[in-house]
């Protein structure tokens, strides 16, 4: 039996609980007479291949599953005599929008509830793009409450009117309006009201029955991506995944995305049972006639198909963090079974909600939808997300803390990356450092404002030069003064600030000398992200230790003083956070070194290396 998953959705206290506790009470005997024939299958069958299909299917987003996420998203399993459900019920607060999300990546359809007092909200609108933009291609508006307007027909028309206006640009493949009132179950299974004979349609239920899903996934070629390769003894070697779209059969040929390795079906394992075919939607194990190399997050496709890999995509993005989305901070991106890292190149534009209207953004802050530019740090195969939800759906994690930041869906690769390639050269960092007689890496000096950072660097470079050793510094002041002279202070200048000198700093070191930075570089993710850019051992923290009250004293630009009249704004340590280092490679405490003292130490630490 066919099972559809849908979610239910819209503002608060528009019915959604009320709904799903009555669709419950009504299939309550049906369920019960599936689950007892569905464990006397397993009993005999010894299968738990149904099982394993809907634990994938309530998962949301898989990825946070893996992470050990809890997700506030209530799942409920119900059926009827012609097919299975399941419902997911989301919060209608705008502060757990990211929960809806994370439901409607899965659903094949929203009931979209609105109260028939207020009409269309502001909440209904938000969960409407979002809703399309995770793939749902049906939406079924259920306006609830009737019975508070006296099943009014002009009112249930002006509201149905009204959401048409809004949904119209936004694509939704099926709209169906449909007067309920969830508290006495009129218009969920039965249709019949005295005061709603108006009403010529069918009842929820009857379209949730008949509502056609899964059809096109199935008609699409086959794609799989690799869950986990089971190798529990050496006699046995199977790929597993879920189906994201078409079937595969024994015997067929297949091959391996992004390699192009092919070779043949020889099993396919559902649970515990072979079977001769599998189909979109459904997990399961693939064992193959030959031993190829095949990985986690690979993609098996037929035999005449082409994913070509790409690492730079064009996406929708729902931010879901508190913390604003910053353009060229490092992220994990999570896409079907692959991890990478990432960062927004560039934010597009934010959609406004209520007018579809795309505006310039900065930054994209909590519930925010808008259209990004990634760049990953490898190659990935993918699909567009309106062509394959599983290979086009990903998420965005933070690098530190796990926590899910945003979802989003491919629209498609920039295929300007394709005419670019990375040209080799005959001269390699290690043949320039060697010319220079030294070894070539990056000393990163980070402190507040005030705290002696260029002095000390200035020391370290004479100290260095003296002997006999090829140095550059790239100060942060003079930085801004040519090359960043466009940025600001703003969190998002700052993180640009320092990838913009991160990259120079790695071409100095690419070119054999030693470059030494000094920039408050104020935050530990784009300190990191500059370590990630450099080998093992190219790259050197120096935390310059100073108090605030101390670098205050100090304050020889006035800078401290301005910022606390409120004459400069965006000032780090004042209204601008610093994140001191966790682990610095070298600590200097300037309350009990000197200027001179403190050089001399990093020289010592540092010419072993050099």
């Amino acid at each position: 039996m066919q099972t559809l998953r849908f979610i239910t959705c819209g503002s608060v206290d528009d019915g959604k609980s009320t709904l799903i506790g009555r669709l419950l009470y009504e299939t309550k005997k049906v369920f019960e007479d599936q689950l007892t024939a569905l464990a006397a299958e397993s009993r005999v069958h010894g299968t738990q291949g149904e099982r394993l299909d809907f634990a994938l299917l309530v998962d949301g987003l898989a990825a946070e599953r893996e992470q050990g996420i809890t997700i506030d998203v209530a799942y409920r399993y119900f059926a009827t005599e012609k097919r299975r459900f399941i419902v997911a019920d989301t919060p209608g607060h705008e502060q757990y929008t990211r929960n809806m999300a994370t439901a409607a990546s899965t659903a094949d359809v929203a009931i979209l509830l609105i109260d028939a007092r207020k009409g269309v909200l502001v909440q209904t609108r938000r969960h409407s793009r979002i809703a399309r933009l995770l793939g749902v291609r049906h939406i079924v508006l259920a306006v609830n409450k009737m019975d508070l307007v006296d099943w009014s027909e002009a009112r249930f028309k002006d509201i149905e009117a009204d959401y048409a206006r809004f949904a119209e640009p936004l694509g939704i493949q099926s709209i169906t309006a449909i007067p309920i009132a969830a508290i006495d179950g009129t218009n969920i299974v039965e249709r019949g009201h005295a005061e709603a004979l108006w009403y010529k349609g069918p009842s929820l239920i009857e379209w949730l029955e008949t509502i056609p899903v899964g059809d096109d996934q199935l008609a699409k070629p086959f794609a799989m991506p690799v869950q986990w390769v089971n190798r529990p003894n050496p006699d046995f070697r199977g790929f597993s995944g879920r189906l994201a779209s078409g079937s595969v059969s024994i015997g067929d040929a297949v091959r391996v995305a992004p390699s192009g390795v092919g070779s043949h079906v020889r099993r396919i394992i559902n649970g515990m049972a072979d079977t001769n075919k599998a189909v979109a939607g459904q997990s399961v194990t693939l064992v193959l006639d030959d031993e190829i190399d095949v990985s986690r997050g690979d993609v098996f496709v037929g035999e005449t198909q082409t994913i070509t890999p790409a690492d730079q995509f064009e996406a929708n993005l729902v931010w879901m963090s508190d913390k604003p989305l910053q353009a060229g901070r490092a992220y994990i991106i999570q896409l079907h079974r692959i991890s990478a890292g990432v960062t927004v190149s560039r934010i597009k534009y934010r959609v406004a909600i209520n007018t579809e209207e795309h505006l310039a953004a900065e930054t994209l802050a909590l519930n925010e939808i808008g259209v990004v530019n990634l760049s990953l740090d490898r190659l990935v195969p993918y699909a567009a997300y309106d062509e394959n939800r599983m290979l086009g759906g990903f998420i965005l994690v933070d690098r530190i803390t796990n926590e899910t930041l945003a979802a989003g869906t491919i629209r498609h690769a920039l295929k300007r990356t394709d005419n670019l390639h990375w040209q080799a050269l005959d001269i390699t960092k290690k043949a320039r450092a060697a010319l220079k007689h030294q070894k070539a890496f990056c000393l990163w000096l980070t402190g507040l404002s005030g705290s002696g950072k260029s002095t000390i660097a200035n020391l370290v470079e004479k100290n260095l030069h003296a002997e006999g050793r090829h140095t550059y510094i790239l100060d942060g002041d003079n930085i801004r003064q040519g090359l960043n002279r466009d940025l600001g202070f703003k969190e998002s200048d700052r993180v640009e600030n320092i990838r913009r000198v991160a990259e120079v700093a790695k071409l100095m070191v690419d070119a054999g000398l030693i470059v030494i930075v000094s920039f408050i570089s104020p935050y530990r993710e784009e300190r990191d992200m500059a370590r990630r850019l450099f080998e093992e051992g190219e790259f050197v923290e120096v935390f310059v230790d100073t108090p605030l009250d101390l670098c205050e004293q100090r304050d020889v630009k006035g800078l401290y003083a301005k910022a606390r009249k409120g004459d400069l704004k965006n000032f780090t340590g004042i209204d601008s956070p610093y994140e001191p280092p966790h682990a610095p490679d070298i600590h200097i405490k300037t309350e009990s070194m000197t200027a001179i003292n403190s050089a001399e130490y990093i020289v010592e630490q540092l010419l072993p290396k050099a």
